[in-house]
């Protein structure tokens, strides 16, 4: 027979009995109240999933574990966390981060851009990688400068527009040939004055593209803005997920404690053009996934290596743009399930800034299993 004092034992023993604040049994059914390590979305349902996986190993499928995870209250570091002070008509703010260069992450910003776009959104880009913009070159808009605007009695600067994104880079600002040669506190204030002294209007998404790694003006930007998630871009291998690991860790900094919306897994097969249901591997297969079930954040998409994406940004015209083509309903359904992930960690805000992301995208949180 299930008791109380069976529960509380099995709780001792695996750990988690300081977390819980209340337990009750009614017949086979459980009920407890748990208290989160952290308010990160991520770590709840790591919670969830290993407490209902105890309980069915320990006491068998015929108990019910009912659980309630509470978020913990903020600690004195999280309590003076830098936050930036809010952009004003921008509903969203998605830092698009890798660990290490070279997976593709520019290609997938752009593309995840003009797929929000297409889809009802109004969207903006921040290129952030200041030493290597490439912005310019993908959105086919090399060597057209942002023009100054009055709004309110301050000049601010007109992003350029192309694909129904907005769009701000360094690279509109420096020669095609010239080196951006600066220290980590001017790059940084440069990005700031391209967010704060722009008129971006209303735009339901800011995606910023960061540079690689984790240093100077990937603490910068969030320190300067608000960013609501981070999604992070990584390709299958060990040697690439290791770093990527790294990049995620910074967000789930107690001192950072952005929430991970999820992984996209770029380059993940071969598909060549004249076999297109065939799928080859070549940089290892499933490694996202591994490192996302490991973390406790999904998968939003595997983007396949195909020659048309390469050849599409080479000429400034996103591969998304390809209408009724495999690679635009690939991204198209990798942009619905980050503003699913978005709508559920914006759980907590008001109503309205919720509803009004489903009805733009006609996505919804994911169903509870």
């Amino acid at each position: 027979m299930l008791t109380k004092e069976k529960v509380q034992d099995f709780l001792k023993e695996i750990e988690v009995d300081d977390l819980v604040s209340n337990l009750q049994i009614v017949g086979n059914d459980v009920y407890i109240d748990m208290t989160a390590h952290s308010p990160a979305m991520h770590e709840k349902k790591k919670l969830e999933a290993a407490m209902k996986q105890a309980f069915a190993s320990e006491f068998g499928e015929e108990v019910h574990l009912k659980l309630k995870i509470v978020s913990p209250e903020p600690s004195e570091i999280q309590q003076s966390q830098i936050k930036g002070k809010q952009i004003s008509g921008i509903q969203n703010i998605i830092a698009i981060a890798s660990g290490k260069g070279g997976v593709g992450k520019s290609t997938v910003s752009a593309n995840m851009a003009v797929t929000l776009a297409k889809m009802g959104f109004k969207v903006g880009l921040l290129d952030a990688d200041i030493y290597g913009p490439s912005v310019p070159t993908m959105f086919d808009t090399e060597g057209q400068k942002p023009i100054s605007v009055e709004v309110n009695g301050k000049n601010l600067m007109k992003p350029v527009e192309n694909y129904g994104v907005k769009m701000l880079s360094i690279g509109y600002f420096s020669g095609a040939n010239q080196a951006v040669v600066w220290r980590g506190p001017m790059a940084s204030k440069a990005l700031n004055q391209m967010i704060r002294d722009a008129d971006w209007g209303e735009l339901d998404f800011l995606l910023i593209d960061l540079p690689p790694g984790t240093g100077d003006i990937h603490l910068s930007i969030i320190q300067e803005v608000p960013v609501t998630g981070a999604v992070i871009v990584s390709t299958p291998q060990h040697v690439a997920l290791a770093d990527v690991r790294k990049g995620i860790a910074m967000f789930q900094m107690e001192s950072i404690n952005i929430p991970v919306l999820g992984l996209i897994e770029n380059m993940a097969y071969f598909t060549p053009e004249e076999l297109p249901d065939n799928k080859y591997y070549i940089f290892g297969n499933q490694g996202a996934q591994y490192l996302a079930d490991d973390l406790g954040i999904p998968v939003l998409g595997e983007i396949p290596l195909i020659q048309s994406i390469r050849e599409a940004g080479d000429v400034g015209r996103p591969a998304a743009l390809q209408e009724n083509s495999k690679i635009a309903d690939i991204y198209t359904e990798t942009a619905r399930k980050m503003v699913e992930s978005l709508v559920e960690r914006n759980k907590s805000l008001p109503p309205t800034e919720a509803v009004k992301i489903t009805t733009m995208a006609g996505c919804s949180p994911k169903a509870k299993k």
